[in-house]
Parts: structure tokens; sequence; C-alpha cells
């Protein structure tokens, strides 16, 4: 395979590069941000789609956020791909953040927390596929229902950010494209021009016939 590394990375070393990007967070930033806009689709299903995976990715359902943002994605009219990469807005670096916030917010609709409910700070080591079943109540139900307004929320920001920045991409890069072929299609035109004006400098004789020398027999 071209341009393939000589060392395999090992897991260690991808997931390091995973939470602390060699190229510095800002190129990483632009380069997905200029992953989704320049997505080959309506700027709708650009936006649902990623909307769906950022939603996806508030919930509590860890493993299941691909399937649960391409659900979305197929009921909002949404772009699969853009549904896909909506999903790294859950990532290490967030996901602390969005589970102590979506319990905290589930507890409060729920009126309190139930008397086994852990800390928000023991969320991580509770969300386990062993344990989906004990800590339905305690931990999974309030940060299921934490997690639909902030979702919805931030969902809706996303649609709103990314549906502006694919529509004025598209924008710009039909100008582009209706700027290179500008030169070739006045070219054109001017030729055109050009040997209409010379057909009618052209002396007339009888019958509509050039006079440009006698007819041949």
């Amino acid at each position: 395979m071209l341009f393939r590394r000589r060392v395999p990375e090992g897991r260690w070393a991808r997931f390091r590069t995973f939470l602390w990007p060699r190229r510095s967070f800002r190129r990483s930033y632009r380069y997905f941000v200029k992953r989704v806009i320049r997505l080959d689709a309506a700027p709708h299903a650009v936006a649902a789609g990623f909307a769906a995976g950022v939603i996806a990715s508030f919930t509590p359902f860890i493993g299941f956020h691909f399937l649960l943002a391409f659900a979305i994605a197929y009921l909002v009219a949404g772009n699969m791909a853009a549904a896909a990469l909506g999903t790294a807005v859950g990532n290490p670096a967030t996901f602390p953040f969005i589970w102590a916030s979506t319990y905290e917010i589930g507890r409060f609709v729920t009126a309190g927390a139930p008397a086994n409910a852990p800390h928000p700070d023991t969320l991580e080591s509770s969300l386990s596929p062993s344990n989906l079943l004990a800590i339905w109540d305690p931990v999974v139900k309030p940060m299921l229902i934490g997690s639909i307004p902030l979702g919805l929320v931030a969902g809706a920001l996303s649609y709103v950010l990314v549906r502006s920045a694919v529509t004025s991409f598209q924008a710009h890069r039909r100008r582009q494209i209706a700027a290179g072929r500008k030169p070739v299609d006045q070219a054109g035109k001017v030729l055109v021009e050009r040997l209409a004006a010379q057909r009618r400098q052209q002396p007339r004789g009888v019958g509509g016939r050039t006079a440009s020398g006698p007819d041949k027999v």
C-alpha cells in the first residue's frame, strides 16, 4: 500500500493520537470541518445527518451511536456519512461533560435520584453493557431523559451552523466553476462574431453567390 507506515502503530499510539493529534487540534478541527461541508449532498441532507449524529452522541447507549444516528438520519432525510461524522461530537474529551450534564438534568426531571444512584464522577465506570440492567433505573434512565432536551438543543444548533456552512461553500464552489467556464465561453462567442462579420463583409453576386471569382465549370 502506498504511503504505508514501515512500523505499524499500536493501539496505545492510535488512542494517544486520537486524544492529542500530532497536527494540533486546530488543524484537525479544520480538516474535520472540510470533510463535513464538502460532502456531495444537499445542504439540508448534510445538516440533518450531522444533527442526527450529534443527537445520538448525547444518549447513554455507548456502542450503538452509529446505528442510532443512521436511524435518526433516515427519519429526517439526512446524509448517512454526515450522521457518522456527527457522532464525533461524542468523544473521550466530551463524554464526561455530556454524561454528567444529562444525568443531572434527568435526575432533576425525575424529582431526585434513587437511593442507590452513583455519583456523577463514577458514571463512566458504571456505563458498561454487563451492568446495563442493574443500572437502568439509577443511571441510564435519568441520563436518557436528560439526553433528550440537551440532544435536541445541540442538534438544532449544529443543524443551523452546518447548513449555513454547506450552503456558503456550495455557492462559492458554483461561482468558481462559473468563473472558470466564462473565459472559454467568451472566447467562443468572440470567434463566432468574427466569422459572422467576415461573412457579412464578403460581396454577394447574382443569386446570392460571393463575387470572389468566376464560377468553375
